[in-house]
């Protein structure tokens, strides 16, 4: 389908969002990591974590007490191989760039390097850190817990987060390997990226506390926020769909994130208190690097990556199918297709950018949509 958006300039982008950060307190070398955390996601096409999560993640949150704008960050344990990261509920993109620099290095020394983050916030796009890795010509792995908002199977109550499991390896294509996606079915931003665009959700990816579908977007994303309704991990309800993997995969995530800091999990991630008053999200974060010389060599990887993808591409098709993607394609020809033109910005994003230009006086800026 056509792209009926106005596109907005990347430049233009990144430098007004670097500057409202640094007008809401992120110092300007945090602002800079922040707003391009942000634009990857829209570079790569998932606009549910780009510029649609700006203001209400991240913003709001700061301006809630819920963020910290300005990143504390204690090193509580560090070793040749890991390192244990508290990040002081400061911004979880500034804590997780600087782990990535140190477990690169590391891995340079010793092959393998693991490191956790407790006490964080929302840190983007997860393929944003594993792939700092694939660009060292390593494998990164990372996954985060997040706010509880997927049911165990046969349950019906949130008690998760989406928690995405996410590789990236790099090849010797144009692009990575790149994994990067919730354990459910569908993760709060694309939901809110629906309700933004007057979309329903697709059903049999929200259950509701009696056990049936949702699909109204504004509807599901109130009824998630009281506990009233929940995501349904990767395979959908009940054991059929083998919904129990994605539940496992889940939960894996949760203890990573969670038990390698001895940090919070699950109830205790909801960003509200006991009297019903916002709080602090403490989320937990893990990260691994692998360095494939310690290994066969980074060349004898590369090539034996790509000729797998190009091999299941490669693959006989299913009738009326155009073509077989390997992870990490579309994200590329995404890019491909925007690097010239822009971002595209819908109209709840337009008015939020003119809102935040006014309210922070950065009369300097004027967008095409004006």
């Amino acid at each position: 389908m056509a792209e009926t958006r106005p596109y907005v300039d990347w430049k233009l982008v990144n430098d007004f969002m670097v500057d409202v950060f640094e007008k809401y307190g992120v110092p300007r070398e945090d602002a800079i990591i922040c707003a391009d955390v942000l634009l990857e996601s829209d570079r790569r096409g998932i606009e549910s974590h780009g510029c649609n999560r700006f203001k209400p993640i991240y913003l709001d949150r700061i301006k809630k007490g819920t963020l910290l704008p300005k990143t504390e960050i204690e090193i509580i344990k560090d070793t040749p191989t890991t390192v244990v990261m508290d990040a002081h509920d400061g911004m979880g993109m500034v804590a997780s760039h600087k782990m990535m620099e140190l477990l690169i290095e590391k891995a340079k020394t010793y092959g393998m390097a693991g490191g956790t983050i407790y006490n964080s916030t929302h840190y983007g796009i997860a393929g944003y850190w594993s792939g700092m890795a694939a660009k060292a010509g390593m494998i990164g792995v990372t996954g985060t817990n997040a706010r509880p908002s997927v049911a165990p199977t046969f349950g019906v109550e949130p008690m998760m987060g989406t928690n995405p499991l996410t590789f990236t390896m790099p090849t010797d294509e144009e692009f990575p390997f790149n994994l990067d996606c919730a354990t459910c079915i569908m993760q709060n931003g694309k939901i809110e990226f629906y309700e933004r665009q007057g979309k329903s959700t697709p059903e049999g990816c929200v259950i509701d506390e009696n056990g049936g579908t949702m699909t109204d977007s504004g509807q599901i994303l109130k009824e998630m926020r009281a506990g009233h309704a929940a995501l349904l991990p990767l395979g959908g309800p009940g054991e059929e769909t083998a919904g129990y993997k994605g539940y496992g995969f889940t939960t894996v995530v949760e203890i990573l994130s969670a038990a390698l800091a001895g940090g919070p999990f699950m109830k205790a991630l909801s960003g509200v208190g006991a009297a019903g008053n916002p709080q602090m999200y403490h989320l937990g974060h893990f990260f691994f690097v692998i360095n494939p010389e310690f290994f066969m060599g980074l060349d004898t990887f590369k090539k034996t990556a790509g000729d797998i993808c190009r091999g299941l591409r490669a693959s006989k098709k299913a009738p009326g199918a155009e073509r077989i993607y390997t992870a990490g394609e579309k994200e590329y020809l995404a890019w491909l297709d925007r690097k010239d033109k822009g971002v595209p910005v819908g109209e709840a994003i337009q008015k939020e950018f003119i809102q935040l230009r006014d309210e922070c006086g950065l009369t300097q800026y004027r967008f095409p949509f004006e």
